[in-house]
């Protein structure tokens, strides 16, 4: 190659064919496809008596890789280490130094925070020196799963058995989801009673406006109705007040937009709103961020920097957006100034927000670039930062108090005046929001209110909720536990051990996660302590900010773990455990089929392996015949993790639907009904297209039963 060219190693392939159009023919850009080194596989790799010293080896299948790396650098004017602008990346780039031997005085670091000709070729034109603090943190970080991970693994594959793993996040996280489900067994409902009264007060010219308002005080005191009695007590009270309107408050309301994305909060929404997986979030919007083609634009970057905790955002991005609310929505949609979020105390700051690179590429102009979750994923990224920087929604509210010196009846409503922000976007919840009645009634104090019905509604307290991804990642962000790199990976191994399963996004602790948990517990409580984690991850931030040698950080972990291992290793008895037994009978050799936890889920599978290798998916049956052949409807799984419903007796009956059936048939037309769910709620909906008959649908038991 002419000596006069520049080359530039990034990570990718995908980015480095976009970043080498945006550099022009003085620049090769080659990929590392990740590390290239990394610690030996087949033993720990690191000497805790020589000062932790860490015995790095060149990974498998990447000889051939380095030897032509090599041979680039050898002809290059410059090089450039570009890989990803985080600890893992600037780790990669050392190893990358190392590998290549290169002279780390003469190497060139650069950062993409995003992948745009403007971005890459600034960071090109202002390179630095390899950072060794930030290598010296992921060093530490590495050592401490390493040692952590190795020595507890072989432990629970002697004692328990093979495939099982231990971590620093992993195992916490699965502690959680124990102590949890723990939380929810031990809970004892509690009875309680709301009472709502149905009235009617006497508005502005004399118009009579019926309003539900709920009991708030009996005698002076916060009404606390517990059990029937109780309620009918309250009720009497209620019927023998003379009611009126004790006062009224008026006044406004303004909510404020959500901060533009981070990682996690990027992907508790994308679990919400769009059903995604953490993994599949980060797949998605890893190839956003690494460029794609847009037609004659070619390859572009859509979204700024994806592994970060800052909702930190440029001076000429706040412009950027600003202008594109501006022709848009208009003036009135802007606030008079820039918004500016303050993020977590312990957030990395060295990257922005997840954001769009242009915010005048707004998602429908480039849908047809894109596959549907990429589209789905940007518009939620781009409409968040838009909204971000809109000004807030303004709503009208009034609070009326109803009653006379027994009793008082509190009523509440709000009516949205300006939409604000809330007219691109609108933050997703875990929780199902309360309904808020919009009347806003003008009224005047000692207006008499007549009584026209009350409505007990009896009620027992629920359990805390099972954590769903996006409310265990939220968990453990709040905690300080791991970083944005790390929940997908966490999420993603403490499923495939068998440790958690996912049912209807819920996360459940199997058998094998309780038990494994309480040996971790009772043997190295200090791995599975949220607080212990917490501050280990402080220690890493120490390491990276220059505050502290990352070997030290080992030195005062080890002596303590040894010591627990020592214990363990001679205190653990062999644990059997038995293979959950169903009611399948083997096809091939007549054996009582068992369950099994696999990479995709539970399975059944013979218990004579390996003489036996037979295995069959665990049919799911919901209950409901199929109207074609009246034989039972399954629910199935596709390729692409989707649920959908088919007939027992395929292939010899074609019946399919993604929307599960009902045994109940349609009232107008007789075919079968379906559930189908919708953003706010779900109902009934008839399958016969010419028809569409509609109902609400309760469903039976709560997310915790």
């Amino acid at each position: 190659m002419p000596v006069s060219r520049k080359l530039v190693i990034v990570e990718s392939p995908a980015k480095a064919h976009a970043i080498e159009k945006f550099l022009g023919r003085n620049y090769k850009v080659e990929a590392s496809q990740g590390h290239v080194r990394d610690l030996p596989k087949s033993r720990i790799g690191i000497s805790p008596d020589d000062s932790f010293r860490m015995d790095y080896i060149t990974i498998h299948g990447k000889g051939d890789l380095l030897a032509k790396l090599r041979k680039e650098a050898k002809g290059a004017k410059d090089i450039y280490l570009a890989t990803d602008p985080d600890r893992e990346g600037e780790a990669i780039s050392w190893h990358l130094a190392q590998a290549l031997k290169l002279d780390p005085t003469e190497v060139k670091r650069v950062e993409f925070h995003e992948i745009t000709k403007k971005a890459v070729t600034e960071a090109v034109k202002n390179p630095r020196r390899i950072d060794m603090d930030l290598v010296d943190a992921q060093q530490a970080r590495r050592a401490l799963d390493r040692l952590v991970g190795y020595k507890i693994s072989p432990l629970l594959w002697a004692k328990v058995r093979k495939g099982l793993s231990a971590g620093r996040v992993q195992s916490v996280a699965t502690r959680m989801i124990v102590d949890r489900e723990e939380e929810i067994e031990a809970f004892v409902p509690e009875e309680y009673w709301d009472i709502y009264a149905g009235v009617t007060v006497v508005c502005e010219g004399g118009k009579a406006l019926p309003l539900r308002a709920k009991l708030s005080q009996i005698d002076g005191k916060r009404a606390a109705v517990a059990t029937a009695e109780e309620a009918k007590a309250a009720q009497e009270l209620i019927k023998n007040a003379k009611l009126t309107i004790q006062s009224i408050k008026t006044k406004e309301r303004f909510k404020h937009p959500a901060a533009p994305f981070t990682t996690s909060t990027l992907q508790q929404e994308a679990s919400r709103k769009l059903n995604f997986t953490i993994a599949k979030t980060m797949q998605v919007v890893q190839g956003l961020y690494e460029g794609v083609d847009l037609g004659k634009e070619g390859a572009q970057g859509l979204v700024s920097y994806i592994r970060t905790d800052s909702v930190r955002v440029s001076d000429e991005a706040l412009a950027a957006a600003r202008a594109a609310i501006g022709d848009q929505y208009g003036e009135n949609f802007l606030p008079a100034d820039a918004n500016v979020y303050k993020g977590r105390s312990s957030a990395q700051d060295a990257h922005e927000a997840i954001r769009p690179t242009d915010a005048a590429r707004t998602p429908d102009s480039i849908k047809q670039y894109l596959s549907n979750d990429q589209y789905k994923l940007y518009k939620l990224i781009y409409s968040r930062f838009i909204a971000s920087q809109m000004a807030d929604a303004r709503f009208d509210t009034v609070t009326l108090e109803i009653g006379d010196g027994t009793v008082l009846l509190r009523y509440y409503g709000e009516h949205k005046v300006f939409a604000g922000f809330t007219a691109v976007y609108e933050e997703g919840s875990d929780e199902i929001d309360e309904k808020i009645d919009s009347k806003l009634p003008r009224c005047e104090e000692g207006s008499p209110a007549a009584l026209k019905e009350i409505s007990p509604e009896q009620h027992f307290t629920q359990p805390p909720s099972r954590y769903t991804e996006a409310s265990l990642v939220k968990e453990l962000e709040e905690l300080g536990i791991g970083r944005p790199s790390t929940y997908a990976p966490t999420v993603s191994t403490i499923i495939a051990r068998g440790y958690v399963s996912r049912e209807k996004k819920r996360l459940y602790p199997t058998e094998l996660g309780r038990m494994v948990t309480g040996l971790m517990i009772d043997y190295f409580d200090s791995i599975v302590d949220t607080a212990f984690t917490a501050q280990m991850e402080n220690e890493l931030d120490s390491v990276e900010a220059g505050d502290k040698q990352w070997r030290d950080v080992l030195k005062e972990f080890y002596p303590d773990f040894e010591k627990k291992l020592e214990r363990a290793e001679n205190d653990i008895e062999k644990i059997v455990i038995e293979d959950e037994k169903s009611d399948v009978i083997c096809d091939k050799c007549g054996a009582t089929m068992v369950y099994k936890n696999g990479r995709f889920g539970r399975f059944l599978a013979c218990p004579s392996f390996p003489e036996c290798r037979n295995t069959q998916p665990i049919l799911t049956y919901i209950g409901v015949k199929c109207p074609d052949c009246c034989g039972e409807i399954l629910e199935k799984t596709s390729k692409k993790n989707r649920k959908f419903y088919g007939c027992e007796k395929y292939p010899e009956c074609q019946f399919v639907s993604w929307e599960m059936p009902v045994a109940k048939p349609c009232p107008e037309c007789g075919h079968y009904m379906t559930v189908k769910r919708r953003k706010n709620d779900t109902l009934l909906l008839c399958s016969n297209e010419a028809c569409r008959h509609h109902e609400p649908f309760e469903e039976e038991g709560n997310e915790n039963d």
